[in-house]
């Protein structure tokens, strides 16, 4: 799949003397250093989308099980025990945080 984007100044890309995208090393990929938003214009992470997202496609995440190796069983005893140990919390949203990210219930 590709992926297009549209400038305002379609040079720009190259152009620019403070160039932030650029075009990747592997074929048809684009980089940007610095963080991105979409629908935001004061994104806190290195990609912040407010709102929905649509993924057409599967979704990596280090905890997926197609990205680890050696899955075996554990002690169930043992893990009881350990969890007995936590210190479990609660909390409120800071209402500055709960209203850039659109949570109502805080």
């Amino acid at each position: 799949q590709k992926i297009s984007f549209q400038a305002s100044n379609p040079g720009q890309f190259e152009n620019d003397s403070d160039v932030l995208w650029q075009r990747g090393h592997v074929p048809e990929t684009i980089v940007y250093h610095g963080r991105v938003g979409i629908n935001t214009d004061a994104p806190d992470e290195a990609l912040a989308v407010c709102g929905n997202a649509k993924v057409m496609g599967r979704v990596m995440h280090p905890s997926d099980s197609r990205a680890k190796q050696n899955i075996r069983e554990v002690d169930t005893n043992e893990q009881l025990r350990r969890i007995t140990q936590m210190r479990l919390v609660e909390y409120d949203y800071k209402p500055e945080f709960a209203s850039v990210m659109g949570i109502k219930d805080t």
